[in-house]
């Protein structure tokens, strides 16, 4: 099997990676169809997934049966600002692979965000919930979306959350940091959402992408929390001495608006019996172990 994965750099390439190599996960071990792949990992600089004749050649020449996109501006804020970038790489780049994957009858994996809700919600949403995004970020990542299922038929859409790993920056190394070095810490508790452990999402990724049943999926951390809440348990598990604060997103004045509602519901996972993620504090304490 030829994988061809965009984005490699970031933190849940490098977590499809090392699922790759290593065929275990906390949850599960990685199917044998995977054994032997032939993989090529791609950075943004390396494939510029904007530039339709370059990822056009590099599809038609690697010819991959999959193509696992974690390409994407993921800077909520500046996506406020840079909006063209945001649409080449959120939507534009997405689109590209999808012409391309087309063309040759492979299967295309796009990671996409909760972002694409607009967050004023009390219960969590299904992939049947119609999309509604305010934030730049949020828009690009849709039309991605919409690019895909217009250009692709084979084409799974995995949306995610509050994603955290063992490779690159996230919110749990930025707080066992803050925490060791300050001892005290004020962070927002109205705004909900899934915290998701990299690897657990990887490890689904994989699963989807061995079958047919082609469409949206949600994939996170089962369970909900704020990140006030999050906080504190990442503090528990690390057993480091801080002081935690819970403050409004008032007290933040950020350019891109914080949904304050956005927990996903794994419902497709569910009806499919595919769902095997972990609830988010379980997850949590496993991966702060590991890491410490």
């Amino acid at each position: 099997m030829n994988i061809l994965i965009t984005g490699a750099n970031g933190q849940l390439g490098q977590e499809i990676l090392h699922l790759l190599k290593n065929m275990k996960a906390d949850i599960g071990y990685v199917d044998e169809a995977y054994k032997n792949a032939n993989i090529k990992a791609l950075n943004s600089r390396e494939l510029d997934i904007t530039d339709f004749e370059k990822v056009k050649v590099c599809v038609s020449e690697f010819k991959p049966e999959l193509i696992i996109n974690c390409a994407a501006f993921t800077n909520v804020d500046k996506c406020e600002t840079d909006r063209e970038t945001a649409l080449k790489v959120n939507a534009i780049g997405p689109q590209n692979l999808a012409i391309a994957a087309e063309e040759i009858s492979a299967k295309l994996i796009h990671v996409s965000t909760d972002y694409v809700f607009s967050g004023d919600y009390k219960e969590p949403l299904t992939e049947y919930d119609l999309p509604s995004p305010s934030t730049i970020y949020g828009k690009t990542k849709l039309l991605g979306e919409v690019y895909i299922r217009e250009q692709c038929s084979k084409y799974f859409i995995v949306r995610t959350a509050w994603l955290y790993g063992r490779f690159g920056k996230n919110f749990v190394y930025t707080i066992m940091n803050a925490a060791k070095e300050k001892g005290y810490l004020e962070v927002v508790n109205d705004q909900t959402g899934c915290p998701t452990n990299a690897e657990d999402l990887a490890y689904h990724i994989l699963e989807i992408a061995l079958t047919e049943g082609y469409g949206i999926y949600h994939c996170t951390g089962e369970g909900k929390c704020t990140w006030y809440d999050f906080a504190k348990k990442i503090i528990e598990f690390s057993e480091i001495e801080c002081q935690i604060k819970p403050i409004t997103s008032e007290n933040l004045n950020r350019p891109a608006k914080r949904p304050i509602f956005s927990a996903l519901e794994n419902m497709m996972l569910n009806a499919k019996n595919m769902n095997r993620m972990r609830n988010w504090e379980e997850a949590l304490k496993e991966f702060i172990k590991l890491v410490k």
